[in-house]
């Protein structure tokens, strides 16, 4: 029998948290004249990340920054090891075409990089944290855990982070569009915010004075999950919204590609929260989609739509996992049922589809093909629909039993898979040609 959702929650998140300091949250120091703060879920979130009235017009113009103290550091002669850290706010632009105030660190390393050319810049698009600002991934490399009673938060990207930086790569983290920021609600997988919000990241480093990197730095992109889909549209999207940023490298691994496919899949799993932050920031993008909702949602769905909005996600594993839409329905429907019966809302999600551009530079896309949280074969189907574009993919099925748990049939591939991702983008970094292996998708899993 698979284990219970809660259950299996709980020990998820107690193995995630071994070696992270559990503190609690404290406030950053502010930009003189900015002492506004607030609280989610019995967190304060710093002054720092609300943002200004006023923003610039440039994308990826830094707006504000500071020292970032990084929870597990070490004393080194050069300096903190495995590097220095400063939180940004910078601009970007949203799907509406509307400026907007995003969130994110830099971290120097102290390590020397010791492949070709200058120090390289990898822009790490973090997976799933939730939708409370408390979630955000800069606020995680300074507390790794957050466990209050009323929120629990782990930062596991931290992992990505710190090997990049053992080798010597500089490494932008962006907490996406809302999510940090207090003025707005995160906009979960929204295609155009997260391909927008990893691009001008890679332009806010790049002009941080205290930065090693340049325009001359060679640009890699690193994500899994809800970080694969923002690589990979960025990868697609790179050549019209921001042509000064090369790139010489894509990992995108589990993209949810396909945000139809991937709603069924998570209604019901461990991680049905995440339907809920999907629909709030479908509702957030698009507000003409309001009426819909309010026809279909019933008050339990409109509840717990108001309680994952600051959730993060081991809060929504504790309290929504193994949950259905179902419940959420004045009819019964699922989501995906309500879907197939409005175009409007078929048509949104269409538009949400990753593959339809030729990305930017080779790509490498893996996915576990006993993943039935973001299903296998909407991410393989992403290689197929680059390859025929004539991209430079590198495509890579990680295999691994199905254990029962959706959420572990899509955890485990990001630790099996991590260091021989991060291998292939440091060679990229260091010059090295990428090969393809589109040739081989007729027979590959």
């Amino acid at each position: 029998m698979p284990p219970r959702p809660r259950t299996l929650a709980a020990a998820i998140v107690a193995a995630l948290a071994l070696g992270a300091q559990a503190v609690p949250a404290a406030a950053a120091d502010g930009p003189a004249g900015d002492s506004t703060t607030t609280t989610s879920r019995g967190v304060e979130i710093p002054a720092f990340y609300t943002p200004p009235s006023e923003l610039p017009g440039a994308d990826g113009t830094l707006i504000r920054h500071e020292p970032l103290p990084l929870a597990l550091s070490l004393p080194g002669i050069d300096g903190p090891l495995p590097g220095r850290a400063t939180r940004l706010m910078y601009k970007s632009t949203d799907a509406n075409g509307e400026a907007v105030a995003v969130t994110g660190a830099y971290i120097e390393p102290a390590a020397k990089w010791r492949g070709d050319g200058p120090r390289p810049l990898v822009a790490v698009a973090p997976g799933t944290m939730g939708q409370g600002d408390q979630c955000a991934a800069s606020m995680a490399l300074e507390h790794p855990l957050q466990l209050n009673g009323q929120t629990v938060s782990v930062g596991y990207e931290d992992l990505s982070v710190y090997r990049l930086l053992l080798r010597g790569v500089a490494v932008v983290v962006t907490d996406y569009v809302g999510l940090g920021t207090t003025d707005r609600l995160h906009t979960y997988v929204n295609r155009v915010d997260g391909a927008h919000a990893v691009l001008d990241a890679v332009r806010a480093a790049r002009a941080l004075d205290s930065a090693s990197v340049t325009s001359e730095s060679r640009v890699g992109l690193f994500g899994y999950s809800q970080g694969g889909g923002a690589t990979a549209a960025a990868a697609e999207l790179q050549p019209s919204y921001a042509p000064d940023v090369q790139l010489a490298g894509t990992y995108a691994g589990a993209p949810p590609a396909d945000l139809t496919e991937v709603t069924k899949a998570i209604d019901g799993s461990d991680l049905a929260g995440a339907l809920g932050w999907s629909l709030n920031g479908f509702l957030q993008t698009e507000p003409a989609l309001r009426p819909i909702a309010d026809r279909y949602i019933n008050e339990a769905g409109q509840e717990a739509l108001k309680d994952l909005s600051t959730m993060c996600v081991g809060d929504a594993l504790f309290g929504y996992g193994g949950d259905s839409s179902t419940h959420w329905t004045k009819t019964g429907q699922s989501i995906s049922d309500v879907i197939r019966a409005e175009p409007v809302l078929q048509t949104f999600l269409a538009e949400q589809r990753i593959g339809s551009l030729k990305p930017a530079g080779p790509v490498r896309v893996a996915t576990g093909t006993s993943d039935d949280l973001v299903p296998h074969g909407q991410a393989r189907r992403l290689a197929v629909d680059w390859c025929g574009k004539g991209a430079q993919v590198t495509y890579v099925p990680v295999l691994l039993p199905g254990v029962g748990s959706g959420l572990l049939n899509h955890f485990a591939p990001l630790l099996t898979d991590q260091g021989s991702a991060i291998s292939w983008l440091t060679d990229r970094l260091s010059g090295e040609p990428a090969g393809s292996n589109c040739w081989s998708m007729p027979v590959q899993p």
